[in-house]
């Protein structure tokens, strides 16, 4: 018999995410302060819950991709949270990015309850969450793991596990700090074929497949220059990441000069009004300079 699956956080990839599980046959538990954006979702037979400890009560596996940090911390650990919810034996796996030692608080805290617990964050955008695609970087127990595999394949197609609990949250900055690098380098690259007056999107086909290659060119460059800046992935959560890879780095004593940069020329369009926009409209930076 398979698990029944909560998930909260029906967004831009969740709604996805849990579409991909239904469709795998599984019945699927779902929660969003926005009732509205899992509309779709109830339509293809997903069950609505009214709160989050009604999904941790009602699910085996209770699956989460939400907003920020503070927002994990009060859904598992609050009073009316998934842990204080949740039977014996289940399965928490939070795949939003949020810091490593909150993934191990958690991990902590569940196990104290006989609750298995797994950071899986993900990478792939919209795009991935869509063609599920997505890489998927687990920190927890094997046990854990083992338990959640049928329904992570239902989403990526490059599930890790990474070490014990925080790992998939280490591995996800590292991802991110790569990503800070090439978007910059992408972004620098469309705008120079620009102001050269060349085709940019010949200038693409000629230089994608060279060693300039990555998914930030092929799939966000696009996108780049046909003035579409919608988000795959929000400039606001991609500051809150960077953030938290800063940090990170930090308490290693690791010091990150392009990260920071990066950081910086996402805040300063995050001022500007872009901060709901997609990570690609970094690109404006240049070209309205």
């Amino acid at each position: 018999m398979k698990h029944k699956v909560g998930f909260i956080g029906t967004g831009v990839m969740g709604k996805s995410m849990a579409g991909h599980i239904l469709d795998g046959g599984y019945e699927v538990f779902v929660y969003n302060r926005t009732k509205a954006k899992a509309e779709e979702l109830l339509e293809k037979g997903a069950v609505w819950c009214g709160t989050v400890a009604e999904v941790a009560e009602k699910a085996d596996i209770i699956i989460t991709i939400i907003g920020y940090p503070k927002d994990v911390e009060e859904v598992y650990l609050g009073d009316n949270g998934i842990l204080n919810n949740a039977r014996e034996g289940a399965c928490v796996v939070d795949m939003t990015t949020s810091t490593p030692l909150l993934a191990k608080k958690i991990s902590e805290e569940a196990g104290k309850r006989g609750i298995y617990a797994l950071d899986a964050p993900v990478s792939g955008g919209d795009i991935g969450a869509r063609d599920a695609r997505l890489s998927i970087m687990a920190g927890g127990e094997q046990e854990a793991f083992d338990m959640v595999a049928p329904v992570f394949s239902l989403m990526g197609n490059n599930i890790q596990l990474q070490g014990p609990a925080g790992a998939g949250q280490y591995t996800k900055m590292t991802n991110q700090i790569a990503i800070a690098g090439a978007m910059m380098g992408v972004s620098e690259a469309m705008a120079y074929a620009k102001k050269a007056g060349l085709d940019q999107e010949k200038v693409l086909k000629s230089i994608e497949t060279g060693a300039a290659g990555s998914f930030s060119l092929s799939k966000l460059a696009p996108r780049m220059i046909n003035g579409d800046f919608e988000p795959g992935f929000y400039i606001k959560h991609f500051i809150k990441d960077m953030k938290i890879a800063i940090e990170s780095a930090e308490e290693m004593g690791l010091e990150t000069p392009g990260l920071k940069l990066a950081k910086d020329l996402y805040e300063q369009l995050a001022e500007q009004g872009e901060d709901n926009s997609g990570t690609q409209a970094l690109y404006k930076y240049y070209i309205d300079a």
